[in-house]
């Protein structure tokens, strides 16, 4: 049995929109036991000294597999290289406070199991398997000239596979549940970083995304969309798609007909305002540059129209390859609109609500695995600081075990 005291710990309380007074609390076993009491006996005692300890980040959008822009090379990469560039990614994840991140397209079971077995020292991993993209859809790279069917396929480097037909996209939706996937992903509308299709031409048909929902549903779990455009968005929600990835577009009646239906979106800002910076840069084709500026102004004006609606927004960053050092960006982004409580509840609630982990992640209850990070920083004065963390994270705690500590350097 193992049984820690942190003391002279400032907890966030969302409801008042501010820290606590430094108190107490306490993990039995990599669980949290309770807040506030009395140090019990024989517990380690770790005193913070008046850091604040949350519970510890999630990102509901992420791709560990891009390590770069360039995805055709990530496509090509050796299955194993491509694990070791994952393990790597995983690993910076941890050390910016992430102990959960949801993968939107990528990575399998055994990189879910690197972390489980402690190969990795990452997050917890909840995988989709691979995104489904029809034929000229969002992860269809092959030039408008390359015919070959088998040219991308199921490797890890690649984010998503071509499935055409009712049929096939039931074979495929088998295929990854049976593979590990806790959830479905489909490629709905165009995108920014696939050179074929515009940015708000619908993908797959009604009969195609209904299979998806169906066989989705009958796994006890649901289906993640790529969506821009809201005529991509409202047609989702009707099918029942439940999470809402991007949303850049959305109105308000859409919104609203989404929060109706129990869905939940998830902004992804900070990856447009990347590609604006330094796409062009990194080898971003004209085709995709051009894209760029109808959805990054629009994801700011959708995060109003969602909060006003009622729609929870989780949060994710959505960042490839070198861009991932702009993933700090989106807690400031986010604050231009939403308040730091906002921020968060939507971080931590929905964000468990999408991994399925309500009551074990992103709360500091009783029961609560003890995922946890120490930041000295106070993110309701300055949210942004949670995206320094080079400058703020102190620690970071995992089931209860030190993963992180810079205490004694900062």
């Amino acid at each position: 049995m193992t049984l820690t005291a942190y003391v002279n710990a400032r907890l966030p309380d969302l409801d008042r929109g501010a820290l606590t007074a430094p108190t107490t609390l306490i993990v039995r076993d990599g669980r949290i036991e309770g807040t506030g009491g009395p140090v019990p006996e024989g517990a380690e005692v770790i005193d913070l000294g008046g850091l604040t300890l949350v519970p510890g980040l999630i990102d509901c959008h992420f791709h560990v597999v891009a390590w770069s822009l360039d995805l055709w090379s990530n496509v090509i990469a050796p299955d194993s290289l491509a694990a070791l560039r994952a393990a790597r990614v995983m690993e910076g994840l941890l050390a910016q406070g992430f102990t959960t991140v949801r993968d939107l397209g990528g990575a399998d079971v055994g990189l879910v199991r690197g972390v489980d077995e402690g190969f990795i020292d990452g997050p917890d991993l909840v995988i989709c398997g691979k995104g489904l993209s029809m034929t000229g859809g969002h992860t269809d790279l092959r030039h408008r000239t390359d015919t070959r069917p088998d040219a991308m396929g199921w490797r890890l480097g690649n984010m998503g596979v071509l499935v055409d037909g009712v049929d096939d996209v039931r074979r495929a939706c088998r295929k990854m549940i049976k593979e590990g996937a806790r959830f479905i992903k489909v490629m709905a509308n165009g995108g920014v970083s696939s050179p074929n299709d515009p940015i708000d031409g619908l993908q797959y048909s009604d009969d195609e995304i209904r299979a998806m929902v169906e066989e989705a549903g009958n796994a006890g779990t649901y289906v993640a969309a790529h969506v821009y455009s809201d005529a991509s968005i409202r047609r989702c929600v009707k099918l029942g798609i439940k999470s809402l990835e991007h949303c850049n577009l959305i109105r308000p009646e859409t919104a609203a007909m989404a929060a109706e239906a129990g869905c939940i979106a998830i902004p992804t800002l900070a990856a447009t305002e990347g590609l604006k910076r330094e796409g062009a840069a990194l080898g971003l084709g004209e085709a995709e540059q051009a894209k760029i500026d109808v959805v990054r102004d629009g994801g700011r004006n959708s995060l109003a129209i969602m909060r006003d609606a009622g729609l929870p927004m989780a949060y994710g960053t959505d960042l490839l390859g070198p861009l991932r050092k702009f993933g700090g960006l989106e807690f400031p982004l986010l604050a231009e609109v939403l308040t730091p409580s906002e921020i968060l509840r939507g971080m931590w609630e929905a964000g468990a609500r999408l991994c399925r982990m309500e009551g074990q992640i992103g709360t500091l209850a009783p029961g609560a695995r003890a995922n946890l990070v120490a930041f000295d920083a106070d993110p309701f004065a300055d949210i942004a600081a949670l995206g320094r963390p080079d400058e703020t994270l102190r620690m970071v705690i995992r089931d209860g075990q030190t993963r992180i500590d810079r205490r004694v350097a900062a």
